[in-house]
C-alpha cells in the first residue's frame, strides 16, 4: 500500500487508501486549515519525536455513540458525591500540558510535542478545540481535550492523578454531548478505559458514512460548538 506525501496543497487522500495500520499520508503543516480539513474526512496527526507528521485513518475506528454511555453503578456514586468540580475551556493548555507530562512520567513517549500542543491551542482560540477538566479544590486531577464541529466530538487525548477523575469527566462530557444532539465521540484507537465506558469498534466504512451525516453541512461545515463553563 503507497503512503501518500503531502505538498502545500490543502488535500488528503481517500482515506480508503491508508495502509492496514492506518497510516495514509506524510509530510503537510498543523495549520488550522489543514488539521479541520483532516477532521472533516476522518483523518488526525499522530507521530512521535523525529519523525515527520503521520496522518491516520484506522480501521477499525474506536468511537462512542452518546446513548450508548455506560456508567458503573461505583461510577455513579462517585459523580453523585460531587468530589470533583467538572468545568470546560477553563484551563485549556494546563490540560493538553497534563495529558503530554501524565505519559512521559508514566516512561511512555508522547505523540503532543510542543509544535502539536501549539497547533491545538490555535483551534482553541478559534472556538474548535475544548477542554474538559476536573478539579480537586483547586488542583487540576483530570480533564481531556478534543475538536468539536457539526455533531461530532473527536476525542484527543485524556489524563488524571486522581482515581475516576478522568472517567467522570468523559461521562459528564457524553452526557452533555448526548443533550446537544451529538451523534458520535471519536475515540480514535480502543483502550480498556473507553470500552469499560461503552466505546466499540465500527469499520472505518461506517465511521466515515456517519462523519459524512454529521460533521457538518455544505453550508455550515465548521460549525463552532459552545460548551457551558461547567458540567
Amino acid at each position: 500500500m503507497s503512503i501518500f506525501h503531502l505538498s502545500d496543497e490543502l488535500i488528503f487522500p481517500d482515506p480508503k487508501w491508508a495502509s492496514t495500520e492506518g497510516l495514509l499520508a506524510i509530510g503537510g503543516d498543523l495549520s488550522v486549515e489543514r488539521l479541520l480539513l483532516a477532521y472533516r474526512h476522518g483523518i488526525f496527526p499522530w507521530y512521535g519525536e523525529g519523525e515527520p507528521i503521520l496522518w491516520w485513518s484506522p480501521d477499525p475506528r474506536c468511537v462512542l455513540i452518546p446513548s450508548e454511555l455506560y456508567v458503573s453503578s461505583r461510577l455513579q456514586r462517585v459523580i453523585r458525591q460531587q468530589r470533583f468540580r467538572i468545568t470546560c475551556n477553563c484551563a485549556f493548555e494546563q490540560v493538553v500540558n497534563a495529558c503530554a507530562a501524565v505519559r512521559v512520567s508514566q516512561g511512555e513517549e508522547t505523540w503532543l510535542l510542543p509544535e502539536m500542543q501549539e497547533a491545538y491551542q490555535r483551534l482553541h482560540a478559534l472556538g474548535f478545540a475544548h477542554s474538559v477538566e476536573a478539579w480537586l479544590d483547586d488542583e487540576l486531577v483530570g480533564g481531556l481535550y478534543g475538536v468539536a464541529f457539526g455533531r461530532f466530538f473527536f476525542g484527543e487525548s485524556m489524563f488524571h492523578r486522581q482515581t475516576n477523575a478522568s472517567k467522570v469527566v468523559l461521562a459528564k462530557l457524553v452526557r452533555h454531548l448526548r443533550e446537544r444532539g451529538f451523534q458520535l465521540l471519536d475515540c480514535q484507537v480502543p483502550n480498556p478505559h473507553l470500552l469499560s465506558m461503552g466505546a466499540v469498534n465500527v469499520s472505518r466504512e461506517n465511521f466515515l458514512a456517519k462523519l459524512k451525516r454529521g460533521g457538518g453541512d455544505s453550508k455550515h461545515p465548521l460549525e463552532q460548538v459552545v460548551f457551558p463553563a461547567e458540567l
